[in-house]
């Protein structure tokens, strides 16, 4: 006595589509072979579940089990999957990425996905470093609304296709050996189209220029990616559109440098500012901020200003943010401020404060005059 598909599946009667294909999954992920590899039982229940899905989701073959049982399913010529090609060929891409099949285990004459896009979109660094929202404009191929991705003039069908009987291969005698190559006619899709769709001359798909809204996070980085479900090519007879890519290119700021999370950039100070102190205002990426600079500083002096660099795209603390001292040396002097330089210098040599360099050049020329000796 055969099983009652509802029971396999354990879903009732009233049941939708979606409940039903939900159920499979669950069963088809716990008995599937790749899964239990050398287990006869666990292949049998795979099989058993596998038969109850291929009847309970098409709507004709339901209705004869629903009316006559498995009798009337034979007798209208179903003698359920035969073997393990016929399952995964008739099932499609339902596994998905349950079993790692992908888009690559497609139904031959069935729902066919549409394929991935990748956009490249370039933004400037502050936009990088705050987030902003952006509407883009992409060109893509999506479904005809006309056949519905068919291809097909309306009212027509798709026929089988009659160079390789709807297998989607051909097999050719080659000497002593037979080998089987995709089929010519139909690219071994099984079927073929007699009366072509007049909106996408048979494709199933048509070009289309469409409006993309992007919510680009704060703290991107060049090389970022963002994926958007369903944005992609459009599907054909039903399939699920493709995704869409987005990669980001973050444009370079003329004052700030970024290494991941910390800002670093030089800022220049005037040779008094360096040498007696000051409080000044800094440039941040987040607005000014107060440095205090001590006295003496020299220039490639390195502070840090703590959570002013890039915000985690994670959700932790800002990145730090490095400021380097640029000491700036005056220049095109007026007599009198090269006459206050002098006195400053002779005020330095009185107090001792030029025997460091004179001390360099002292070491130098000994090690150059003693070389030559």
């Amino acid at each position: 006595m055969q099983t009652c598909y509802y029971e396999v599946l354990s879903v009732t009667k009233s049941s939708d589509g979606t409940t039903i294909k939900k159920a499979y999954r669950k069963l088809a992920m716990k008995f599937h072979p790749d899964r239990n590899p050398d287990d006869k039982e666990a292949e049998a229940k795979f099989k058993e579940c596998t038969e109850a899905y291929e009847v309970l989701s098409d709507e004709k073959k339901r209705q004869i089990y629903d009316t006559y049982g498995h009798e009337g399913l034979k007798n209208s010529g179903y003698q359920g999957p035969s073997n393990a090609e016929d399952m995964f060929s008739g099932l499609g891409d339902l596994f998905g990425d349950l079993f790692g099949g992908g888009r690559s285990r497609q139904r031959r004459g069935g729902p066919q996905p549409g394929n991935d896009l990748r956009y490249d979109i370039e933004i400037d660094f502050m936009e990088a470093v705050h987030g902003i929202s952006k509407e883009v404009e992409i060109d893509r191929r999506d479904t005809c609304w006309t056949c519905e991705g068919s291809g097909c003039r309306p009212g027509h069908k798709r026929e089988t296709c009659p160079s390789c009987h709807g297998r989607g291969q051909v097999i050719r005698s080659q000497g002593f050996f037979q080998v089987s190559s995709t089929c010519p006619q139909c690219h071994g899709e099984g079927e073929i189209v007699t009366d072509p769709c007049n909106d996408c001359n048979g494709t199933g798909l048509v070009e289309k220029r469409k409006k993309v809204s992007l919510k680009i996070p704060a703290g991107v980085d060049t090389g970022a990616q963002m994926r958007l479900r369903g944005q992609g090519e459009g599907g054909r007879r039903g399939g699920q559109s493709g995704d869409l890519y987005v990669v980001i290119h973050v444009q370079e700021h003329e004052f700030f440098k970024r290494d991941r999370q910390t800002i670093y950039c030089e800022f220049p100070v005037s040779m008094v500012q360096a040498a007696l102190g000051c409080k000044t205002d800094v440039p941040t990426i987040h607005g000014k901020k107060k440095l205090s600079i001590p006295a003496g500083s020299q220039s490639g002096a390195r502070f840090t200003l703590k959570k002013e660099g890039i915000p985690s795209l994670r959700g932790g603390a800002n990145g730090d943010m490095i400021v380097q001292l640029q000491v700036k040396t005056p220049t095109n002097l007026c007599a009198e401020q090269k006459k206050m330089l002098e006195n400053f210098d002779k005020l330095c040599e009185e107090h001792g404060q030029n025997k460091e360099q004179e001390g360099f050049f002292t070491k130098l020329f000994h090690e150059v005059v003693g070389k030559k000796e």
